[in-house]
């Protein structure tokens, strides 16, 4: 298993990146400024993760995929736990954006991190249409931290 930033041609893995943002435009807004790592375990890219740097003291995961057929194998909680040691001493939080899903909540807190904001309406106001995750609609955009 290897872990590599990708510094150039970072829409190569569009597909993987619309999994966890699946509007496209949403994603031209951070993959610039961010940097991408992908996983590779057999070969193959198997996750990736693009973080941006908030302020001189967080960091944030702006999108974190694994390929559905790859998922439950601990491939996103190796990214996270690989972005956390790179960045531990340089920045003081790594903190998640995420819908209000049954899925990414539940996985995010086991990760360590624990709520700490909200922006109401995100998803309704800033997409051209509903998304629903594991049947539910995403409406606010709930915020998770932790200490690194």
């Amino acid at each position: 298993m290897d872990i590599r930033e990708v510094k150039d041609h970072k829409k190569q893995y569009l597909d993987l990146l619309l999994l966890a943002d699946e509007q496209e435009d949403m994603v031209d807004r951070y993959l610039d400024r961010g940097r991408m790592y992908i996983l590779i375990d057999d070969g193959k890219v198997r996750s990736e993760c693009v973080i941006t740097y908030e302020d001189n003291r967080t960091i944030e995961i702006k999108n974190l995929a694994t390929y559905p057929v790859d998922q439950g194998k601990g491939y996103a909680k190796k990214l996270i736990n690989y972005i956390s040691e790179k960045y531990k001493g340089d920045y003081k939080f790594l903190q998640v954006g995420t819908g209000g899903s049954p899925l990414t909540i539940p996985f995010y807190l086991k990760c360590c991190f624990k709520p700490s904001g909200r922006i109401k309406n995100f998803f309704v106001d800033n997409y051209n249409h509903p998304i629903y995750e594991a049947g539910h609609q995403l409406i606010d955009m709930i915020y998770l931290k932790k200490k690194i």
